[in-house]
């Protein structure tokens, strides 16, 4: 899991990790207490036992690791960078009250929960004059570049399908994840937030004028739906384990942006297939390429990834590098250092993220239209 050394010019950057589930023990604790481009000076979370994870673990360095309760005992003289990795419905007030300290946010995604959301963040990035960096992980994949690559040769980009459908994935059922309140939906807001991101280079600076959709949830409380190998410790077997379920397993959408391009996303926490399966299609005016592989941890996964590329009837299969499970997030975090040193990176992510959750928005309002007239036709 190593990555690339700091440059010279470059100091280690002082980090704290904020909420010690399981992304950040599992994802970013390794990698930034693996890289000589970071020191972990603290890790945060109010809950006790998520502390007691991190000072038991013998990945943890007990020197020079302060564990806390709280962000509010972060000195921003002593902390660069603060990686959140909190329930969602915490995303937007842990943040802003670290950038408004002036200290530099990497937030997990979703970055927000709401368009209101979002403009509180870019009020509190403005604040404190300092950068709020966005989790974007899929897209530092070698088979995603390569997606990119191979869009390039496709002329005008007309139509973009994304799929993130997973044979059985729900995750921490009972817990936060499964709850609106504290997640602020299901699959779309979790998978769809990935797929959605994916398209924003092929996109460019192109809002979203139209969105339909629609949500489903056949699959959610049935065990043999859960995501096991994510451990979670929420998620009970039995039907209604743990704290209860009210958000779709199954999202499916389709938007028009503002220059005419279309866009038909679907995700999927569990579904009738067999494995784990990412699709993403681009169609351009020269050509179509596609690429099929797995996003995610999931063990239930492709064997490998496939791109290929269709133009004037023939189908080619262009070459993408294999890699393990997890590189990207390595890719991602050498480049954060230079990210916080970059004056053009402030604001960006949250031009992506009010692009983002408006169209997540948008979707679940259209979903709920046809549920609600479902519910008001006469039987």
């Amino acid at each position: 899991m190593s990555t690339p050394p700091p440059s010279p010019a470059l100091p280690p950057v002082r980090t704290a990790v904020v909420g010690l589930g399981w992304v950040a023990r599992s994802v970013w604790l390794p990698r930034l207490l693996d890289s000589p481009a970071f020191t972990v000076t603290a890790a945060v979370d109010p809950d006790e036992r998520g502390r007691a994870a991190v000072t038991g673990s013998e990945a943890a360095d007990p020197t020079g690791l302060s564990v806390l309760a709280s962000v509010a005992d972060l000195d921003p003289a002593e902390v660069d960078l603060a990686v959140v990795a909190v329930p969602n419905h915490l995303h937007c007030a842990v943040a802003c009250e670290l950038l408004t300290k002036g200290i530099a946010v990497f937030l997990e995604k979703p970055v927000c929960l709401t368009s209101e959301e979002a403009e509180r963040l870019a009020a509190a990035e403005r604040a404190g004059g300092t950068v709020l960096l966005a989790g974007s992980a899929a897209r530092h994949r070698a088979d995603v570049r390569g997606l990119y690559r191979a869009a390039e040769r496709l002329g005008e980009v007309r139509h973009i399908e994304l799929a993130w459908v997973r044979a059985r994935g729900v995750p921490d059922r009972g817990g936060w994840f499964t709850q609106r309140s504290l997640a602020g939906g299901g699959a779309l807001v979790d998978l769809g937030w990935h797929l959605l991101d994916i398209a924003a280079p092929l996109l460019g600076t192109a809002a979203f004028r139209h969105a339909i959709g629609t949500v489903s949830a056949d699959f959610i409380t049935r065990a043999s739906s859960r995501a096991a190998w994510r451990d979670d410790d929420n998620d009970a077997e039995g039907e209604g384990a743990g704290g209860g379920t009210d958000v779709e397993d199954t999202a499916r959408g389709f938007l028009v942006t503002d220059d005419g391009r279309s866009v038909v996303l679907h995700a999927s926490w569990a579904s009738h297939e067999a494995v784990d399966t990412t699709r993403v299609t681009v169609d351009g005016s020269a050509g179509s390429a596609t690429l099929r592989c797995t996003f995610g941890f999931s063990p239930n996964r492709l064997d490998e990834s496939v791109l290929t590329r269709t133009a004037e009837g023939t189908t080619r299969r262009l070459a993408v590098p294999a890699e393990r499970v997890g590189a990207e997030y390595d890719r991602q975090l050498a480049l954060l250092p230079g990210l916080l040193h970059d004056p053009a990176a402030q604001g960006r992510a949250i031009d992506e993220a009010r692009r983002t959750i408006g169209a997540i928005e948008r979707v679940y309002t259209s979903a709920r239209a046809v549920q609600e007239l479902r519910q008001s036709a006469p039987v």
